[in-house]
């Protein structure tokens, strides 16, 4: 299937700020990442497991996209690993607020990211046009990123789109004699030249017939290849982009297919988890969870497992693993079912599959701390530790959604699956 809203919207998770848009649009609710938090059912009517994976090639999409030249602004090489095309408009204040990090984020990866910037001066900001008109003059000096800098500073931004048009116009005139090198005399005369005035017009008409939905808007390559679309609604904020990058080093991973059967549900199974503090022996049980225990087996003898970190440890609650990414966001490409059963979080060392809701279970798992009787009915129970939950107990504490510098991770090596 296509990647659902929910996929999405763990990636926009990280910025609750709300785009400029062409047309007035709902401000989407960030879900919360992956976690044992909330409670649900299954739903009779969603299939058994369905693909859903997060990064996927989009060359329609490409086709329709006008190609980077020369005569695009950009910060980064050519041909660099990542490509960020930014369709923005300098009179938005969320542009202006997302438009330092996400240079800094360039520098940050000298040579593996490429920033594009393209203009998209939506019709309600009544300065968007002149303020193209002066990046383009001062780009016609080899200026364009320092006039860039100075229309999308946090300190004046305020000050100059309060401004009508004409102060506008002599406030900027006045800032361009700041830029060294630059001919302000021909910066003025330029800014009103007529083939500026008209790629400053059209650029409005040229971004609409992309569907644009508003600005800041991206589309997101990864090796000359588009992923992710102003429609994916992926924000600007660096952090969010910081992200996607981080996950697309484990792209290749995910399977573009749902597991094949791998267990019998009338035979016994136990994985041996080795990890940095130690061995966790966990009994499955297919017999309760046929579903979920032949995802565990099947990602486990892949290598899917293999020094996964346990990104999310919490006291006397959960400890949490199965994202070899270690951002609590990812997952194999496919979803499946929850399956109920009679079993309960009733002691520590049950284990159950952790989700972003009712019948999205991926690849992360959990193992209790303590009894957590809120979580029954909201979550599949497949095992539980039948050796080593003083090592379980052991793991270092981590709370992803704390804030700070978190501890370095404990990892799970590797995962052995015994069948009897």
């Amino acid at each position: 299937m296509k990647r659902t809203s929910w996929i999405l919207t763990l990636i926009i998770a990280a910025a609750l700020l709300s785009a400029c848009g062409a047309k007035p649009t709902a401000t989407p609710t960030p879900t919360a990442v992956p976690t044992p938090a909330s409670d649900g059912s299954a739903d009779a009517e969603t299939p058994v497991c369905q693909t859903a994976a997060l990064f996927m090639e989009q060359p329609e999409a490409a086709k329709l996209l006008p190609p980077i030249t020369d005569q695009d602004w950009k910060i980064g090489p050519d041909g660099a690993y990542m490509t960020l095309i930014e369709y923005s408009d300098f009179q938005c204040p969320i542009c202006m607020q997302t438009s330092q990090g996400l240079k800094d984020f360039v520098a940050q990866h000298e040579g593996e990211v490429q920033l594009v910037y393209r203009h998209f001066p939506l019709p309600y900001h009544d300065k968007s046009t002149l303020a193209i008109q002066a990046a383009e003059a001062a780009g016609l000096q080899g200026k364009f990123w320092e006039m860039h800098a100075i229309l999308t500073n946090a300190t004046t931004w305020e000050t100059w789109t309060a401004m009508s048009p004409d102060d506008f116009t002599a406030w900027v005139i006045e800032q361009a004699k700041a830029i060294a090198g630059l001919d302000v005399d021909k910066f003025t005369r330029d800014m009103n030249d007529e083939a500026i005035v008209k790629k400053a017009s059209t650029a409005y008409t040229e971004a609409t017939q992309l569907q644009i939905p508003g600005t800041p808007s991206l589309y997101i390559f990864f090796d000359g290849k588009l992923y992710f679309t102003p429609l994916d609604q992926v924000s600007a904020e660096s952090s969010v982009v910081q992200l996607v990058y981080d996950l697309s080093k484990f792209k290749d991973r995910q399977f573009d297919a749902c597991p094949p059967t791998v267990i019998d549900a009338n035979k016994q199974y136990t994985a041996t988890l080795e990890t940095t503090k130690g061995k966790i022996v966990i009994e499955l049980l297919p017999d309760k969870a046929p579903l979920a225990v032949n995802s565990f087996v099947f990602l486990a003898r892949e290598g899917w497992f293999d020094n996964a970190p346990w990104h999310r440890v919490l006291e006397g609650f959960v400890a949490q693993s199965g994202d070899p990414s270690g951002t609590g966001v990812f997952g194999p490409g496919y979803l499946f079912k929850n399956e109920t059963n009679d079993l309960k979080f009733d002691q520590a060392g049950v284990v159950g599959m952790a989700n972003s809701g009712a019948d999205r279970n991926g690849s992360q798992f959990f193992i209790t701390l303590a009894a957590t009787p809120n979580l029954d009915g909201g979550y599949t129970i497949f095992g539980r530790v039948v050796e080593g939950m003083d090592v379980v107990q052991s793991l270092t504490l981590r709370d992803p959604q704390s804030g700070g510098v978190l501890p370095e991770p404990d990892l799970i090596l590797s995962v052995t699956i015994e069948e009897k």
